[in-house]
């Protein structure tokens, strides 16, 4: 399951590596153009629905399953969520490297997803799942969809359990 490619390095994983290794910050151009070029990567939602279902993305922030070289093949991968944020209240472990996500949805003012007015944070936390080097070039989040992590419908789940109303996450 794991591949030894995943050992090499893109440019935007190069340059942020030699930047942090020099103990330095990314040129801010050069951020701002590696951020860029990962945005033209995102692909939106084929059916044109950003949200899924909360309790199958509930499911796949949990999970810490596939891809790895102990999984059996064809094991459908989790996103892991939960060893980098917190999300849930229910959860009582969580990661802190990444920010807290409890009451995200909320916190942003999105009562209805479908709206337009919540549209540029539904459109930004997909392209932050999809790609997040799209907005932080040298973020230390997976690239989930660009990397083939997880599919389209799973991303589609986690936006649910991070947007809609009825999810435990913004309760």
């Amino acid at each position: 399951m794991a591949k030894v490619s995943w050992l090499e390095q893109d440019d935007s994983n190069r340059e942020c590596s030699q930047a942090q290794a020099q103990g330095k910050p990314l040129d801010p151009a050069r951020a701002k153009a590696i951020e860029e070029a990962n945005l033209k990567t995102v692909k939106w939602p084929s059916n044109g629905k950003f949200l899924g279902d909360w309790r199958e993305g509930e499911k796949i922030a949990q999970s810490g399953r596939g891809g790895t070289w102990t999984d059996q093949p064809g094991t459908t991968n989790g996103g892991n969520c939960y060893n980098c944020h917190q999300i849930s209240k229910e959860e009582i472990s969580f990661g802190t490297l990444g920010p807290s996500l409890y009451h995200y949805g909320k916190l942003r003012g999105v009562s209805d997803p479908d709206s337009p007015a919540a549209r540029p944070i539904v459109e930004y936390t997909w392209g932050k799942i999809w790609n997040a080097k799209a907005y932080n070039a040298c973020s230390g989040m997976p690239r989930a969809g660009h990397a083939g992590i997880l599919t389209e419908q799973q991303i589609q789940h986690v936006m649910a359990l991070l947007l809609d109303p009825n999810s435990p996450v913004n309760k």
